[in-house]
């Protein structure tokens, strides 16, 4: 089935001779497929042909109806039937179904991308925190089974069966519990007190609780091979940065080295009379805030990468939705670098990627 990424422009396109004038019908639904279609079409669009030709432009119709969070993103059902008039005669054409994704193609990919991959995601070499757990997103009606292995063994294994609901067409892959990044979440998900030691630390430090080092993903393409590389980092805190990716899906990158966090505050001031009973109160602000508000910033450093991680770095510059995650909470944030230089094992030796993102939110609550 084919794909409209809803942040590139995807164009229904005619042109035949005798042509004078089209209308598109367009349902835009979430749900199962079809049965869920509702009887009234969410857009109708009419327009009259030039020299036999007429094109549509719908992208940014759908955009609208795709929903997305810092867990999950959907698609949306897009169905749509073309009644066009050819010499007098009014010609009804079947309904065409496509899925609806909050990707986009690049220029050079042409005229309605489709990104049609197994695995959302450019890159086939993951690196991540060491006890983190490996996060695949697939898309569920190619792919059929997802299979972790760690020294040439078999650690985690999942069947995917195709489903016609919306919210099931991505699946993000886990080989452990949703959201724990680390030991000390696990246990906290669990509803337990973590209790730290000296000796508990180096047992973490030398031990993964659940290892991969390489995933198989079986799907109608053949076999695709994920490389997992297991960073261990005992100095510095380790971020996790999500965002959106072209495919439409939720991607994660590791921040492993110095990070730097930064305040930076507005405000408005006045200048009042402290006169009080014919003296001045010297205890009382002559220039007076009338608010003052903050925002908050980070500094983040990767550590080193390898190079096919130009282009994960790429769509993170160009994605519209970023979060992070910082003690155990995920806040949004965004991405304040204007450019980006590809680096190369060749130019670069060995790669660090330093990017600069902004809280995108003020940091007093003043949401009213």
């Amino acid at each position: 089935m084919a794909k409209i990424n809803a942040r590139s422009p995807y164009y229904i396109y005619l042109n035949e001779s005798g042509l004078t004038n089209a209308t598109l019908s367009i349902w835009i639904y979430t749900g199962t497929r079809t049965s869920s279609r509702p009887i009234i079409a969410t857009y109708v669009l009419d327009t009259t042909a030039v020299k036999n030709i007429v094109n549509f432009e719908i992208a940014e119709l759908v955009r609208d109806y795709i929903n997305y969070n810092a867990d999950e993103t959907e698609i949306v059902w897009v169905d749509y039937q073309i009644q066009k008039i050819v010499d007098g005669s009014v010609i009804a054409l079947p309904i065409v179904q496509l899925k609806g994704f909050y990707g986009y193609g690049y220029f050079e990919e042409g005229v309605n991308p489709q990104n049609d991959n197994s695995v959302l995601q450019s890159n086939k070499t993951i690196v991540k925190l060491d006890d983190a757990p490996a996060i695949l997103p697939i898309d569920t009606s190619k792919v059929t089974s997802v299979d972790y292995y760690h020294n040439n063994k078999e650690v985690y294994s999942e069947t995917i069966s195709p489903s016609t609901t919306s919210d099931t067409q991505i699946k993000y892959i886990s080989n452990t519990v949703s959201g724990a990044d680390e030991f000390r979440d696990r246990v906290s998900l669990d509803f337990g007190i973590f209790e730290g030691s000296i000796c508990l630390d180096a047992f973490l430090d030398s031990n993964t609780t659940f290892p991969v080092d390489t995933i198989y993903i079986n799907s109608d393409d053949g076999v695709d091979l994920i490389k997992v590389e297991n960073i261990t980092e005992c100095k510095y805190e380790p971020y996790k940065l999500s965002f959106i990716n072209k495919f439409g899906a939720l991607q994660n990158v590791w921040f492993f080295k110095r990070s730097n966090k930064q305040l930076s505050t507005k405000k408005e001031d006045f200048k009042r009379n402290t006169l009080v009973n014919n003296s001045y109160a010297i205890d009382r602000h002559q220039q007076k805030n009338l608010y003052k508000m903050g925002t908050e910033k980070m500094d983040l450093n990767t550590g080193f990468y390898p190079e096919e991680y130009n282009e994960v770095f790429k769509e993170m510059q160009l994605s519209e939705d970023c979060w992070i995650e910082i003690d155990n909470v995920v806040l949004p944030v965004n991405v304040s670098d204007n450019s980006f230089s590809y680096k190369t094992s060749l130019n670069d030796k060995l790669i660090n990627y330093n990017i600069k993102i902004d809280f995108a939110f003020d940091t007093i609550n003043n949401i009213r």
